[in-house]
């Protein structure tokens, strides 16, 4: 796989499920969400937000708001890769983007947003990082090799002239 292909750093890698087809015969939303979910641990990896951090250090992330876009089918049996861009970050938060591509064509079949928070599993609660996962943050940021704000970053949803809006109700 050429890095120089697809946007971002390559977290993840995964093949369609036959279990993951729905009744349109593509990849179900749900499972594209997955695929997402499998790149953010992943990258949490590289950050050291493990298992064992979780259970020994009691430090997790919740995520809090995400956005996703879909963009092209994926089909049963194709195989996908997942990138991640760092959008900001600061002492409580991380605000990331990630593609999903087509392994083989490289075409971009998904987006989705995040905005995680870092929890104290105890008191279930947002926490300030610990140093060393901040500063693993920080390197993994500095280090991206593509720095361009990704289109669907930010969007809102919105009919441009719809036939009817609940916005028009009020």
């Amino acid at each position: 796989m050429n890095a120089k292909d697809v946007v971002g750093t390559i977290v993840h890698e995964g093949e369609v499920l036959s279990g993951w087809i729905d009744v349109n015969d593509h990849m179900n939303v749900a499972y594209y969400v997955l695929a997402f979910d499998g790149g953010v641990d992943r990258l949490w990896d590289q950050f050291g937000i493990t298992e064992k951090y979780m259970r020994d250090r009691r430090g997790s992330t919740f995520a809090v708001e995400s956005h996703i876009t879909w963009l092209n089918e994926l089909l049963e049996g194709e195989s996908y890769i997942v990138t991640s861009q760092v959008l900001g970050f600061d002492e409580k938060r991380i605000h990331q983007f990630m593609r999903l591509y087509h392994a083989e064509s490289r075409s971009l079949c998904a987006t989705a947003e995040w905005m995680n928070l870092h929890v104290n599993l105890d008191t279930r609660r947002v926490c300030p990082w610990p140093d060393d996962i901040l500063a693993r943050i920080g390197d993994f940021s500095r280090r991206q090799d593509d720095r361009a704000w990704p289109e669907q970053a930010g969007r809102r949803m919105r009919i441009e002239k719809p036939l009817y809006s609940l916005a028009q109700e009020s």
